[in-house]
């Protein structure tokens, strides 16, 4: 079984901490958290994510604690 996108739940939440190699942990609105790494558009176009920044983040509906940055809000 593959994993597709009707598998992935789209939220929002702030970055709290920076870790190492690149993983973020993140705060979502419902004070739940998350830990997550930079989806390859933002790495390719060197947008930069820092802890205080607004994200949009896709999670797993296998996995609930780590999910994958797509989005930063300007």
């Amino acid at each position: 079984m593959t994993k597709t996108k009707a598998d992935q739940i789209v939220l929002e939440g702030v970055v709290e901490e920076e870790l190492r190699g690149g993983t973020f942990r993140v705060r979502l609105e419902n004070d739940h958290e998350v830990f997550a790494h930079i989806s390859g558009k933002l790495r390719r176009h060197r947008i930069r994510v820092l802890p205080g920044d607004r994200i949009q983040l896709e999670v797993s509906a296998y996995d609930l604690t780590r999910g994958r940055i797509t989005y930063r809000f300007g």
